[in-house]
């Protein structure tokens, strides 16, 4: 009988271990989101990476410069412009297939299973000051910056993911004017996405990220670091691009300066040491062969004697 009540005593305590260790798991998934692993992955652009600038029904850049690739299915038209790149005309495979998957990504991106929201944004910033770290930042409608400068701070991970889905109930644009985005602590332009279910329009910005517009997008003055791409036209004048493909990695963000320098210093001394070194050994031996050929001189001298 006292055996029967140490197994129910032991099987009790299992259970309310299990129990406690339920509860402990709970009580980390609320809080932390269970998708914040979603924040942190780059929706894949496959063909459409190489275009700094893709149109869905035409592209039309004006005293604009481009560093990157340039095409709409449609139409392209330049006029006084600069493309550092290739500009494939209108029905070229190449950009029929990069657009498909620009299709393709824009659809994910809008599906909230795969990047549901971890933080949200207002209707409008106006003379702000703003700083974010990586997420998935959401508004149902539309977003307007008027000069403000938003800082997109990494906290020292080079491959920090932000993503911005303005509109996310179907209607809604993006609106910047003297908008200025700042990447801090290792972030990269082309790791931020700015999803929207309707236009893109920068006016005087210097922008940073990869636009996927749903609607016609226009960029007045300023410049764009990352690519641009929109389900219908897309209209550039005097903005400066640079896309992605020609963007140089940064050096590592926690290497130590002056690390390289103290191992030239290092290095240099001992060269230097073993300069000194030879130097010196050659004195001694030039010494001992003058000291030796003095003695067989005397010697000989005696001998002849």
């Amino acid at each position: 009988m006292k055996h029967l009540i140490m197994n129910r005593t032991i099987t009790h305590y299992r259970r309310t271990a299990s129990i406690a260790v339920v509860v402990l798991f709970a009580a980390l998934l609320s809080a932390v989101p269970f998708h914040a692993a979603f924040a942190q992955t780059a929706p894949a652009l496959g063909r459409a990476a190489s275009f700094a600038v893709l149109g869905g029904t035409a592209v039309s850049l004006t005293d604009a410069t481009i560093i990157g690739n340039v095409g709409s299915p449609v139409a392209v038209t330049v006029v006084r412009g600069t493309v550092v790149g290739t500009v494939y005309p209108a029905g070229d495979p190449i950009v029929i297939g990069a657009y498909n998957d620009f299709l393709n990504v824009y659809g994910a991106v809008a599906d909230m299973g795969l990047y549901p929201c971890t933080g949200s944004l207002e209707t409008a910033y106006t003379d702000a000051t703003l700083t974010l770290t990586p997420g998935v930042y959401c508004n149902d409608a539309a977003v307007t910056f008027t000069r403000t400068v938003l800082t997109l701070d990494a906290q020292n991970d080079p491959n920090a993911v932000w993503i911005f889905k303005i509109g996310t109930l179907g209607t809604g644009a993006l609106t910047g004017t003297s908008l200025s985005v700042v990447m801090a602590n290792g972030g990269q332009p082309c790791n931020v996405y700015w999803w929207t279910a309707q236009a893109a329009t920068m006016t005087t910005s210097n922008f940073k990220g990869n636009i996927l517009a749903g609607a016609a997008s226009t960029f007045t003055v300023g410049s764009v670091i990352g690519r641009t791409m929109t389900h219908a036209g897309l209209t550039m004048t005097g903005t400066d691009v640079f896309g992605c493909s020609s963007l140089v990695p940064p050096p590592p963000i926690d290497k130590d300066p002056c690390e390289d320098r103290d191992k030239d210093h290092d290095k240099d001394h001992d060269k230097d040491h073993d300069k000194d070194h030879d130097k010196d050994h050659d004195k001694d031996r030039g010494k001992d062969h003058d000291k030796d050929h003095g003695k067989d001189r005397d010697k000989d001298g005696r001998d002849r004697r």
